[in-house]
């Protein structure tokens, strides 16, 4: 049970797909939304972009929080310490995070989420982050358990933002559509 760094050598391939797949999604997010932005001719936008914002900001720092990790395990650590806090805590962030995220769109007036939203926008980022935090503030006493569960957490906020992106942008499509 080493807590050798180079572990994540053999990691090296999975974060450069993870990081430059979820640092890309990240831009076409910001496409997407500033071009709908521009279609939008709604009276009341106000509702509307804080639905959209509590709905498609968490996206892209599922993004970000998969681009972070990359980065973090892509460094030459000389030790499995730092960068697990590192990644702890950012999975601490990201528990804080998708419960505020819940506590929003519970109160938002203008739309009720469905069984479906809340599993994909609270439910599942929230075990995702969860399994960050512990498996960051893990990795230095069980470094290939702890890095497998990030690995799997990391894609998880990947797909969980690849389905919430088009989830978005279909409501921003469709919504759009009927103005």
């Amino acid at each position: 049970m080493s807590a050798d760094p180079s572990i994540f050598r053999a990691w090296e391939n999975f974060y450069v797909i993870t990081g430059s797949s979820s640092a890309a999604l990240t831009g076409l997010v910001f496409i997407v939304v500033t071009l709908s932005a521009g279609r939008r001719r709604t009276t009341d936008t106000t509702t509307k972009s804080e639905g959209t914002s509590i709905f498609s900001s968490p996206t892209v720092v599922h993004f970000c929080a998969a681009f972070f990790t990359a980065g973090v395990f892509s460094a030459p650590w000389h030790a499995l310490v730092l960068p697990g806090a590192l990644i702890g805590i950012m999975g601490a962030f990201g528990v804080a995070y998708s419960i505020n995220t819940g506590i929003r769109a519970h109160r938002l007036a203008s739309y009720q989420a469905d069984v479906s939203d809340w599993i994909w926008f609270i439910i599942l980022p929230l075990l995702a982050y969860v399994i960050v935090a512990i498996s960051g503030f893990a990795l230095a006493l069980i470094p290939s358990t702890a890095a497998f569960a990030l690995a799997g957490a990391t894609l998880l906020l990947i797909f969980i933002g690849i389905h919430n992106a088009w989830d978005v942008v279909t409501y921003l499509a469709i919504s759009s559509d009927e103005e």
